[in-house]
């Protein structure tokens, strides 16, 4: 590229150029999405109905991605036999689906798609025939040399079925020159830049790895005589698995049922960078991911929220459900009463029926409600995990207005999310989000609240340091993994791809 201000490099500020947003099932103006959960995995070694087991864990991931859902399980001869399709897990999968998915070993994936579209040719796992057997993959996060090593692998004759970043890893494990299945797998690791946390079958085999900087979650478990890897701890906890640790940065285990084996690890990375966005937002607070609860992770950015952000009122709550851990803990640290101020609608899917009238509050509308008995007379704190386009946030105070609160302060439990992520989760481009283009009294304006505050960057670091060093980028614009395809002009630097 020959434009030196969009050049990055590893610890450089990145400079955005603004483009037009990503698509969205109904106009921005009437949803404030947040930033879109990437995608979970599971993996199954050693146990009997492994696909009902990878069913389970999945399910407990939905959160990570609502687009599409697949299992693949591998048979005691290494038949591989995979059912996937768009829509969620419950959905996707039926009883006798799971019976003609025979075998104790099994790989499992639930996706958000932020490239490619919602097309089932993209849903994972990815299934292919190979020299060694048949191989899957599932893939969590997004390689950031993606269309590079695409272009070349392209160049070389190979055909791609998808436009999913993770086939890219499948070429470059079955063109490796390397003789055995471990060498081949390490061999095509060593040439992506980014994120990944894989879970991979050849054959009844299974093998999990980390990218080096550690940037998405992927953990052990053992149950009975076999062992279970899963994108977070509340997969196991469905299936009555013991958590046994974190797979650790630049990681790759081989697993078969009791046995696991350390295979050589990826070159190590200056320093490790799992995402912290994971803490504020993606994770369900009852996992514990990095050695860390996110529920107490959550309650500490509210606690330190309070100290920094005080205010008079008579009561605090959340914007739910995300936002709960830290409404909890502001709650705590201040001594205001913690009360459910706002419901939301747990039957609303992404796809929305539009109302006959335009109204600019429908998205909003039916996720939230506020409760008139907690809210009238009253001074209110509302908290938020995070704050991306502040559209919904501005219908929010609305409905608390029209509610009867007589004051409204709003806390974000993060910092202002200024810039995109090209690690694996798909945020609005720089234009469309708030934090890049307003000050903190500007957006206090937009939502026409009494007082603003944002959780400091430094303050968010300080409270979890003892899991850290984390990727911040999103807050920072630092960014610790090479941008290759963005300095290549290969990507979009406002629309990056994902798994």
């Amino acid at each position: 590229m020959n434009d030196p201000a969009r050049q990055t490099r590893p610890g450089h500020r990145l400079p955005i150029v603004s483009a037009p947003g990503y698509p969205v099932d109904i106009p921005a103006s009437t949803l404030d999405p947040l930033p879109r959960e990437e995608c979970g995995v599971v993996g199954v070694s050693g146990l009997t109905n492994a696909a009902e087991l990878t069913f389970l864990g999945l399910y407990a991931l939905q959160h990570r991605g609502q687009e599409s859902a697949g299992i693949c399980a591998v048979d005691r001869d290494g038949t591989s036999r995979v059912r996937k399709g768009i829509g969620l897990v419950a959905d996707v999968f039926s009883a006798q689906d799971l019976i003609e998915l025979p075998g104790r070993t099994a790989v499992g994936h639930v996706r958000y798609s932020t490239a490619g579209g919602s097309r089932v040719q993209n849903a994972q796992p990815i299934v292919v025939r190979y020299s060694q057997g048949d191989l899957s993959i599932a893939h969590n996060g997004n390689l950031t040399n993606a269309q590079e090593l695409r272009s070349r692998l392209v160049e070389e004759g190979a055909l791609f079925q998808t436009t999913s970043d993770s086939e890219v890893i499948v070429h470059l494990i079955a063109r490796s020159r390397h003789e055995s299945i471990e060498s081949q797998i390490d061999d095509a690791l060593t040439h992506l830049e980014g994120a990944f946390s894989l879970v991979i079958t050849v054959g009844d085999t299974l093998y999990a790895a980390v990218d080096p900087r550690g940037y998405r979650p992927l953990v052990l478990g053992r149950k009975g005589k076999g062992h279970i890897v899963a994108s977070e701890t509340c997969a196991l906890d469905i299936v009555g698995a013991t958590f046994v640790r974190d797979i650790e940065p630049g990681e790759v285990l081989r697993v078969r049922g009791e046995r696991v084996d350390r295979l050589r690890s990826l070159p190590p990375a200056p320093k490790p960078a799992p995402c912290v966005f994971e803490l504020v937002y993606f994770a369900r607070p009852d996992s514990r991911i990095w050695g860390t609860s996110v529920d107490r992770a959550r309650r500490a950015f509210g606690r330190q929220l309070a100290r920094e952000h005080p205010v008079e009122a008579d009561c605090v709550f959340a914007v739910p459900d995300s936002a709960n851990s830290a409404a909890l803990g502001y709650a705590e640290e201040s001594g205001i009463p913690y009360e459910l101020g706002l419901l939301r609608n747990h039957y609303v899917g992404r796809t929305f029926i539009r109302p006959s009238q335009a109204d600019r509050d429908f998205g909003a509308r039916i996720k939230y409600n506020p409760v008139r008995e907690v809210v009238e007379g009253r001074r209110v704190i509302v908290v938020d995990d995070s704050l991306v386009r502040g559209t919904t946030s501005s219908s929010l105070v609305k409905f608390l207005r029209e509610a009867g609160a007589r004051e409204v302060h709003f806390r974000i439990a993060s910092p202002p999310v200024r810039f995109p992520c090209f690690y694996g989760i798909d945020m609005p481009s720089k234009e469309e989000l708030i934090g890049s283009s307003h000050s903190v009294e500007e957006i206090r304006k937009v939502l026409k609240v009494d007082s603003m505050g944002y959780l400091s960057l430094e303050g968010m670091l300080k409270v979890v340091e003892s899991a850290g060093p984390f990727c911040d980028a999103c807050f920072s614009g630092e960014y610790s993994a090479p941008l290759v395809d963005v300095e290549r002009g290969l990507a979009s630097i406002t629309n990056p791809p994902g798994c």
